[in-house]
């Protein structure tokens, strides 16, 4: 007859680490897709007018400034008015020199110098809040201007 024993040793086997690089990738490319790498939050209307001539930006020296009337979920708290937007606020005209300012301080040195302004006007605002940010820019002497359109011919209807 065969005589059973006990095991004496209490210790646990060793855990495979042999998927581990698998759950990390996975959980890599997951945090990959689901991830909205967004700059800044539209908080006015932005129905851009019509050009027929249309260049790309170089996006690591411009700064953009978004003109229009406040969108449909911040009309309650700013009115219907036009207003200025640099990044995620709403900004004065008088307010706008500071921020400018701020954000060219943000670029690399080198381009601090060759800023260039893009500007994302709505079809509807009013020139008069155009010219002011332009003579803003003026006395900081940002005068590389781009107006941001989009692709077509205005008279096409």
């Amino acid at each position: 007859m065969a005589k059973f024993t006990k095991k004496k040793s209490g210790d646990l086997p060793a855990i495979s680490t042999a998927s581990l690089p698998d759950i990390v990738f996975m959980l890599l490319f997951f945090f990959m897709v689901v991830t909205v790498l967004r700059d800044s939050n539209l908080m006015v209307e932005n129905t851009l007018p019509k050009a027929d001539q249309v260049e790309k930006l170089m996006k690591d020296r411009s700064v953009f400034i978004y003109a229009g009337k406040p969108s449909e979920r911040y009309r309650e708290s700013f009115g219907t008015s036009s207003k200025i937007q640099i990044g995620d606020k709403y900004t004065d005209v008088k307010n706008l020199r500071y921020a400018l300012t701020e954000l060219r301080q943000k670029l690399r040195p080198e381009l601090q110098d060759k800023v260039m302004v893009a500007l994302k006007v709505d079809e509807e605002t009013n020139t008069g809040i155009v010219s002011d940010i332009k003579q803003e820019l003026r006395e900081l002497n940002m005068l590389k201007i781009i107006y941001i359109t989009t692709p077509g011919n205005e008279l096409d209807f």
